[in-house]
């Protein structure tokens, strides 16, 4: 009984969000996260990397290296959205739900990171090899 309370009070908590106060980071997280992804992508394809989430899979060697970069170009989003969270549970809700603030942080940072990097890669890399043959048809 206990469990189906917890679980109806998160969902309802979370579902809660874009409507209630400070809505506005529900776009502008993303869209800083989009922005890293994308400059990192473009990085990636000069550099001639596999995309970004498929390298994980890939090459599992590299993973620590692949965290590491992703961290660091979205972990000042992911504390702000994890800050942002905190201050929203205080004003709405009363009360800080750590869990909570974590599951929105990965929705509003990670997700949209994980989602733009590799196909702006693969775009990027299209786009120079397309470029090459253009310039150099032999």
């Amino acid at each position: 009984m206990m469990v189906d309370n917890v679980l109806t009070r998160f969902c309802e908590n979370l579902l809660s969000r874009p409507a209630g106060p400070m809505k506005f980071r529900f776009v502008l997280q993303p869209a800083m996260a989009i922005f890293f992804a994308v400059r990192n992508g473009l990085q990636d394809a000069r550099e001639g990397r596999p995309a970004y989430f498929w390298d994980f899979f890939k090459n599992p060697a590299n993973c620590g290296e692949l965290l590491r970069s992703g961290w660091k170009a979205v972990g000042k989003i992911f504390i702000l959205a994890i800050v942002l969270d905190c201050i929203y549970q205080l004003i709405v809700l009363h009360w800080i739900y750590p869990l909570e603030a974590l599951v929105v942080a990965v929705v509003l940072a990670f997700i949209p990171y994980l989602l733009v990097r590799g196909p702006v890669n693969r775009i990027a890399t299209y786009r120079m090899l397309a470029a090459r043959k253009r310039s150099n048809p032999n």
